[in-house]
């Protein structure tokens, strides 16, 4: 009898046990709000080459590209960074401070549009703007940064090669043209896309359980898509507004006031690597941002272990980095006439 009683206690504390550690299970049904990234993203007035992508690569490292010489778009955009500084704005020529912080450029080419407000409709675009920001690169036109360009003898054949097709091929659209080529590559896959393509052992029990959190707590209203983010404007403090907020967002772009305080969603890829976050960079810490996010935007205040169970499925989106593209190039050397570093004036 005493034997009988003991198997049966120790197959009902088996079977118990079994329980408690059954496999979290992820409704396969709900992912269709995501989608896995691709290699890279092509845009058809812009096709990719060789040629293209060296140029670009090279651009993206080129001082030369700002008026004094010390800034490049890695300066703000650090590869090895995931992308970004990790400081809440990025440092211009002069030690001057843009005004929002730098997003990370990996992934971009996905997005609706790009800078935070969605001022320009692509990489191409976007690529120009920063190098005659006076804040940022301060190149006083596009004319002087195709001068600066045409000095330096490798770069005049290598646009040659890159646009074959055009009658001048050196100008300042195809500038912008070579680097968005380039960015266009910047993609970091994660396990993330693994486990959406049917890979279920690509994530953890405690990483689906984050994803089943993320999803049941409403994070995939704005968060969803290729990039887990980046593919709509909403307004920050939604729900409930946002503390000391100053800048307008996407209203100075459309002069439109049912625009004050909207922004482009960030992607969520690789967020655990890209603090400080917001538009000011004013939330260095991930977990104290998913707190925010469900109270302002989502009306809801989480417990720490939801937000911590989030937090654990956003590491998944960690991608890799493409390591022959975020490699430093070797740059054209400078002509007899390439202009000299000038120092900018602060206005």
């Amino acid at each position: 009898m005493k034997k009988s009683l003991l198997c049966i206690i120790t197959v009902v504390a088996a079977s118990f046990g079994a329980e408690s550690q059954a496999e979290e299970i992820v409704n396969r049904a709900m992912l269709g709000m995501f989608q896995p990234l691709p290699d890279s993203i092509e845009n058809p007035k812009n096709p990719f080459n060789d040629a293209k992508l060296q140029l670009g690569q090279q651009l993206f490292f080129d001082r030369r590209l700002s008026l004094d010489h010390t800034i490049s778009c890695h300066s703000c955009h650090s590869l090895k960074l995931y992308g970004q500084t990790g400081t809440s704005f990025p440092t211009g020529i002069s030690d001057q401070k843009p005004g929002r912080n730098s997003p990370t450029v990996f992934n971009a080419a996905i997005h609706i549009a790009q800078f935070w407000d969605g001022r320009e409709p692509d990489v191409e675009a976007q690529a120009k703007g920063p190098i005659l920001a006076g804040a940022e690169m301060g190149m006083p036109s596009g004319d002087y940064a195709v001068k600066v360009l045409k000095s330096i003898p490798g770069y005049v054949d290598l646009f040659k090669k890159a646009f074959p097709d055009s009658k001048d091929s050196l100008t300042y659209d195809n500038v912008g043209n070579a680097i968005g080529a380039y960015e266009r590559k910047l993609m970091t896959p994660s396990r993330f896309d693994d486990f959406l393509k049917g890979d279920d052992s690509a994530l953890s029990d405690a990483e689906k359980k984050g994803l089943n959190t993320f999803i049941s707590t409403g994070c995939t209203t704005c968060h969803n898509g290729m990039g887990v983010g980046g593919h709509l404007f909403q307004k920050l403090g939604l729900v409930k507004a946002w503390p000391n907020l100053k800048d307008k967002g996407r209203s100075e772009v459309t002069g439109k006031e049912v625009d004050k305080f909207y922004f482009k969603v960030p992607s969520l890829r690789n967020i655990t690597e890209t603090s400080p976050y917001l538009h000011d960079g004013s939330v260095k810490e991930l977990d104290v941002m998913v707190k925010k996010m469900a109270e302002y935007q989502l009306g809801r205040m989480i417990s720490d272990e939801d937000t911590q169970s989030i937090v654990t499925f956003l590491k998944s989106l960690k991608g890799d980095l493409p390591k022959d593209l975020i490699k430093r190039p070797e740059l054209p050397k400078s002509g007899p006439d390439t202009p000299k570093p000038k120092e900018y004036i602060v206005k």
